[in-house]
């Protein structure tokens, strides 16, 4: 009967923030994404926002998201996510974005004024911005970064082997630059990342991209089973098993990561809130 309720709750909550991203216009990566978890994570105090609409410029084989021309940015996006973030309680929230190579900065300043109204209105409120890799572009990495995220994240999303295959438009290197930079622009801030399992890496593929993420001073980590959204994009090569997640978990502590999130349906927003207090929990115990 527990958990039965547990189950009820969370099916509550996750209509109560659905009608909530009706009402205000906005785009959850929950949502576009096709997340298994996304009333565990309202139900945390956690949410992730889609800002700068749900069309992506690029074509990823892996995604869900949807390639075209996307609108100009909303200049009442930022007020209308601050105050979802308000309405709903939110103690953690993740912004994410499509990838905006129209743009000339990426859309770094729109996603910056996001974090800056999160902020006025709920001071207390974390904020971490899961980014594109904004072409390379390090004065766009800086707009975001002087906007006092908490956490910093841009994800690597699959070894360097298959990215000709599976990350259209985008460059192995670009993003472990773009993470170094971040480190090194605002030590204070953590910067995080995630990949995905099940699209034909091989054991030391996935250990070498650990030490890689490792090298640039990457804090948090997540790893979780690709899924396919259609038949018409990359195929799932096979499911790991739940050990295999737990050996990478603790190879990936070993290196020296501050948190690690490992399992099948992992995502990189998956329970933010949670991998960012045990982060600081181990920073605060040494």
């Amino acid at each position: 009967m527990v958990g039965r309720n547990k189950a009820a709750l969370r099916s509550c909550t996750a209509l109560h923030a659905q009608e909530s991203i009706d009402r205000h216009l906005l785009h959850t990566v929950c949502h576009e994404a096709r997340c298994p978890n996304r009333g565990e994570c309202f139900n945390c105090g956690d949410a992730t926002f889609m800002v700068l609409g749900d069309i992506c410029t690029r074509g990823c084989r892996f995604c869900a998201v949807t390639k075209g021309r996307p609108l100009p940015p909303d200049e009442n996006e930022p007020a209308r996510v601050a105050q979802a973030v308000k309405e709903w309680a939110i103690r953690y929230a993740v912004l994410t974005m499509p990838t905006r190579d129209d743009l000339p900065d990426g859309g770094a300043s729109h996603f910056a004024r996001v974090i800056q109204a999160i902020h006025t209105l709920t001071p207390d409120v974390k904020v971490e911005p899961l980014i594109s890799d904004l072409c390379g572009d390090e004065n766009a990495l800086k707009t975001v970064l002087l906007a006092r995220p908490d956490v910093l994240a841009h994800n690597v999303e699959t070894v360097p082997e298959l990215y000709s295959a599976v990350r259209v438009g985008a460059e192995y290197r670009r993003t472990l630059t773009l993470l170094e930079r971040s480190k090194k622009i605002a030590p204070h801030i953590l910067t995080k990342t995630g990949f995905m399992v099940g699209l034909g890496e091989t054991e030391e593929q996935i250990k070498a991209l650990m030490r890689d993420l490792r090298a640039v001073g990457v804090d948090l980590l997540t790893i979780g089973q690709y899924l396919a959204p259609s038949a018409a994009h990359y195929p799932v090569a096979r499911y790991p098993l739940p050990q295999e997640y737990r050996a990478w978990e603790e190879y990936a502590l070993s290196l020296g990561f501050k948190g690690v999130a490992s399992g099948p349906l992992v995502r990189s927003s998956y329970r933010a809130g949670a991998l960012y207090a045990r982060a600081q929990q181990a920073a605060a115990s040494k």
